[in-house]
């Protein structure tokens, strides 16, 4: 059964390497044209090892493919040269996540409902400066866990799926200071007729008007305070602000099933061993595909 996983990743990899990704990969060197060790042999070490045996660290997949897959990739090269080469096709990890959620096998999407959230992705504790990927990531703080981090941020805009978590659609990094407004607003404003269920990060009215005049959206969040409202008035509305709060929050809640879903699959919220900026890319979206090969098989 591993075997025929093993084989039909590959060759999964194969054909789309052929198709798109070796566009964003040539090599104009005649010496590293053709390397012994091909991009599709090392993609499938790395996915198939964090999926098969939920790997965490790329050492740990070199270690794993070394002991008992090396009959099967004899041109295994050392680590430095495997992680190096890693982080090389680091831009190749976000067009295989693309790939796989069309091709998964996919049933019971809502696509008139949209789900939104997002994910602190940690490189280190916010006690300390962070010095890793700085081009991308800063010092945010997570309300959910209470806690200061640096890191980035994982944003999700995916389909409702009633009944379980929900299919992504859009899957984006953010500096983990930038405001879910923000980062999110982009994405938003070209979505078209459907509900969008959030959090109170995302109560614009602005938005909330744009989307309703312009991309027939309607923009649904728990109530939030108005400054400055007497709290007369907020007593008179909170039985159905509560009740309106909670069939809102009921709604969203599977997206969270879903950030929690990958942190236990592949412990996508620790960064702590990424290194630079490429091993940020490869940590968050190769963790996310190789996730996703749950569906795919």
């Amino acid at each position: 059964m591993m075997q025929d996983k093993l084989i039909s990743l590959y060759f999964h990899l194969c054909q789309l390497y052929d198709k798109e990704l070796k566009w964003d990969c040539q090599r104009f060197t005649k010496n590293q044209a053709d390397p012994k060790f091909s991009d599709c042999e090392l993609l499938t070490c790395y996915l198939f090892a964090v999926y098969e045996e939920g790997k965490r660290q790329v050492s740990e997949v070199h270690k794993y493919i070394l002991k008992y897959w090396h009959s099967w990739f004899p041109q295994l090269p050392k680590y430095n040269a495997f992680n190096n080469r890693l982080n090389q096709l680091n831009g190749l990890f976000p067009k295989i996540v693309a790939n796989l959620l069309t091709a998964c096998p996919i049933e019971g999407i809502d696509d008139q409902i949209s789900l939104v959230d997002s994910l602190p992705i940690m490189t280190c504790s916010g006690k300390r400066r962070g010095k890793v990927a700085l081009e991308l990531c800063d010092r945010g703080y997570c309300s959910v866990k209470g806690i200061h981090y640096w890191g980035v941020k994982l944003h999700n805009i995916g389909f409702r799926r009633p009944g379980t978590m929900p299919w992504p659609e859009y899957l984006m990094l953010s500096p983990a200071s930038m405001h879910d407004l923000a980062a999110q607003r982009q994405l938003l404003e070209q979505l078209t007729s459907r509900a969008i269920f959030a959090d109170r990060a995302l109560a614009d009215k602005g938005l909330h008007r744009r989307l309703m005049q312009h991309n027939d959206c309607e923009l649904l969040t728990p109530t939030k305070l108005v400054p400055g409202q007497s709290q007369l008035f907020r007593n008179w509305n909170k039985a159905a602000d509560t009740l309106y709060s909670a069939a809102v929050s009921s709604i969203r809640q599977p997206i969270e099933s879903f950030f929690n879903w990958l942190i236990e699959k592949v412990d996508i919220q620790n960064a702590s061993k990424a290194r630079s900026r490429q091993g940020l890319i490869v940590h968050t979206f190769g963790k996310i595909a190789a996730a996703l090969l749950h569906w795919f098989f």
